[in-house]
């Protein structure tokens, strides 16, 4: 078996078993995960095979020739599946290697999706969130594996002495022991460091942490979230659009939006019913920015993928070549993976016989969205969707080999 033949196939079963799904039900039954085992990689072996900087005539004619595919099979999934519309990116070699917008933005406005489209990144946002965390780590203000309670005084559960064990490194590998989100008093399920268990709450506290450390809070205004918790209104979003978003590239991105981000795409159902959707504020990024907050393009995406795979050098912003080797770092091993995969400080990360590979997916009613990069090759895939349908058509063409558009 070729080396992308050998990625496909573990990307393929990663998003068959989907371990990020943030919320509501698991769409991904047991006929789904059969069905995307039993087909074909033929087009992931395309993506991330040989991403080396003299590629073959072959393989520029075969990129050329999936990218035209795409355009042309594409509209036909996203009818199937009740999707209005996919924006995609490819990064490769230190730059945008390709970028295209399929299908509707709004399919009451009929407003197109073009590479300047938002999409909700969903939990997509918990590596960029991961970064800046990284980046207090490298200037000293925070150190990975000091109790977060040094810096934010108070017991995340009430009472519990494991409270004052949780450690950044516990967070970013999701090893805290809590739940991804509370229903009703947030309570441990297992001790810190125990095991690994996907855990939005957990980057939800790193979160509070960071703001003490780097901003303010308005307690003016407030809302109240799962299990009744109080959240006020924090400077996250100008936090980290100063920190990683605006340094990295991404001038579409961003957590807050008084109506709405501009040209967002609107997120539809099963049934290609419209969802409602509300501004994104101040209270809101405050409770939800580094778990699943970040509105953003595939293009920009990208953008920050190259940051992590291929940086142009250390400088205020990006972290060092030393720093992003422990953030891919494993830490915890994904439970009843037979791929073997772990998770790392914001990434979940698959081994193949052609190097590790980084991945992580954003999941939300209506929204779906998946991103993942070669560190070995310095590149990367990101496609982002607004329709529940996404799911299936993500799932489809990692399976028939999309990554192809990460080559050479």
């Amino acid at each position: 078996m070729d080396r992308t033949a050998v990625i496909g196939r573990f990307l393929s079963a990663r998003y068959a078993a989907h371990p990020f799904r943030p919320l509501g039900e698991s769409m991904y039954s047991t006929a789904r995960r059969e069905w995307l085992r039993a087909s074909g990689t033929a087009l992931l072996s395309y993506a991330l095979g040989g991403i080396d900087a003299a590629a073959s005539p072959q393989a520029r004619r075969a990129r050329t020739s999936l990218e035209a595919r795409l355009t042309l099979e594409l509209p036909a999934l996203m009818a199937r599946h009740k999707v209005p519309g996919v924006s995609m990116a490819a990064w490769r070699n230190g730059q945008m290697a390709w970028a295209r917008g399929l299908g509707v933005a709004d399919a009451q406005t009929r407003s197109p999706v073009d590479t300047s489209t938002v999409f909700a990144a969903q939990s997509m946002s918990k590596p960029v969130f991961a970064y800046a965390v990284m980046q207090l780590h490298e200037r000293g203000l925070l150190t990975l594996d000091t109790p977060l309670v040094t810096y934010l005084p108070g017991d995340i559960v009430e009472g519990d002495p494991r409270s004052r064990r949780l450690t950044a490194r516990h967070v970013l590998s999701h090893t805290t022991g809590l739940p991804n989100w509370r229903s009703g008093p947030l309570r441990f399920d297992f001790d810190p460091g125990e095991r690994w268990q996907y855990s939005g709450e957990g980057y939800a506290y790193l979160q509070r942490v960071v703001t003490h450390l780097t901003g303010a809070t308005d307690a003016r205004h407030c809302g109240r979230f799962e299990g009744d918790v109080e959240v006020c209104a924090t400077d996250i979003d100008r936090y980290l659009k100063q920190q990683v978003l605006t340094p990295m590239g991404m001038a579409s991105s961003g957590y807050v939006w008084a109506a709405g981000p501009p040209r967002r795409a609107r997120p539809r159902d099963a049934e290609g019913r419209a969802l409602p959707v509300t501004p994104a504020t101040a209270v809101d990024a405050a409770r939800y920015a580094a778990a699943g907050g970040l509105f953003a393009t595939p293009s920009d995406y990208a953008r920050f993928l190259g940051e992590v795979v291929a940086p142009r050098g250390s400088d205020a912003h990006r972290l060092s070549a030393r720093t992003l080797a422990e953030m891919r770092q494993p830490v915890a091993k994904v439970p009843d993976d037979t791929r073997g995969s772990a998770w790392a400080l914001g990434w979940q990360v698959f081994p193949t016989a052609d190097g590790p590979v980084i991945a992580h997916g954003g999941d939300g009613r209506g929204e779906h969205s998946f991103a993942f990069a070669s560190p070995a090759h310095k590149a990367a895939f990101v496609i982002m969707t607004n329709g529940d349908g996404g799911a299936r058509i993500i799932g489809t063409l990692i399976d028939r080999g999309v990554s192809q558009l990460v080559g050479p």
